[in-house]
């Protein structure tokens, strides 16, 4: 890890103004306000590879279950779009960047 002092005395590689460290998930990440540039220290993106992979695991099986009787209401709510969950799967790389 490096000190805030080391990161300031980091030009951006294309603008040439100082980076900003933050950490976000464990992860170090130096980025340049002016140009929205991003840069990873050694080690970095191996973190984050790591953690996708883990992420990206299937799921245990689950048992499967038995339906219930019909019910009208219950119909009607699983048609309605609005009542649907978000189909996205969040990963943790929306953390990373806001």
């Amino acid at each position: 890890m490096r000190s805030a002092a080391d990161v300031a005395a980091m030009p951006c590689p294309l603008c040439r103004t100082g980076l900003t460290l933050s950490d976000r998930a464990g992860v170090e990440i130096d980025y340049c306000q002016t140009c929205r540039g991003v840069w990873l220290d050694r080690g970095e993106l191996d973190k984050i590879i790591e953690r996708s992979v883990r992420e990206a695991a299937p799921p245990p099986r689950e048992a499967p279950r038995s339906s219930p009787g019909y019910r009208p209401d219950a119909y009607q709510r699983d048609n309605d779009y609005r009542y649907r969950p978000d189909k996205r799967k969040k990963s943790f790389l929306s953390e990373l960047f806001d």
